[in-house]
């Protein structure tokens, strides 16, 4: 038997807001628009939210 893995194909994006949880809903918003889950990769806050994420597919 051959087991071969499907490549996982991520891709980076960046959204700003005005708290985490709304940064997080927009991450969330995008990533079920394309089908992927997500993983916040970092966040800072600095007057807004900016947050990166990666969607995987």
């Amino acid at each position: 038997m051959v087991i071969v893995a499907s490549p996982v194909i991520a891709k980076s994006i960046s959204v700003t807001a005005s708290t985490l949880d709304e940064a997080e809903a927009k991450v969330a918003s995008i990533a079920n628009e394309q089908n992927a889950t997500y993983k916040i990769t970092e966040a800072n806050t600095n007057k807004r939210v900016h947050m990166t994420a990666e969607l995987i597919e």
